[in-house]
């Protein structure tokens, strides 16, 4: 008999910025205890660039759109999944030395043992981003 898995934690917020401390804290708090501080660190920074990027580039309308979040265990990691209203496609580029802002994704490709870009099935793209957790036990 196939092991049942877990239902995936799924939130919804505003497309707003006090929204990237709120997703960031729910998915802290759904975290299974004991599992290593790094790991709850490293899907705290993940979620906190993939949320504000998706509000930044993704949302339209920041008093109507919403961005999904979800998270699940599955094969030794933890997955992320950013959704948002947009359509375009996030790609990770080098900004230059003296910008401000752009290194979101090269954060999030250094963390991440995989993540991918994927559109949604009615509207909307999803950036999912997964992070081992079978090394912090």
């Amino acid at each position: 008999m196939p092991e049942i898995p877990l239902v995936p934690a799924h939130w919804r917020f505003p497309a707003h910025p006090t929204s990237v401390r709120r997703a960031r804290h729910v998915v802290a708090e759904s975290l299974p205890y004991g599992l290593h501080p790094r790991l709850g660190d490293d899907l705290g920074l993940l979620t906190s660039e993939l949320v504000t990027n998706a509000i930044r580039h993704g949302a339209c309308r920041e008093d109507e759109d919403f961005i999904e979040l979800v998270l699940w265990p599955a094969d030794g990691h933890y997955w992320l999944a950013v959704s948002d209203p947009g359509t375009g496609k996030p790609e990770l580029v080098r900004p230059e030395t003296d910008s401000e802002s752009g290194r979101g994704l090269i954060l999030v490709d250094s963390l991440a043992t995989a993540w991918t870009v994927r559109p949604r099935p009615t509207r909307g793209t999803s950036v999912i981003a997964g992070l081992p957790f079978r090394q912090f036990g």
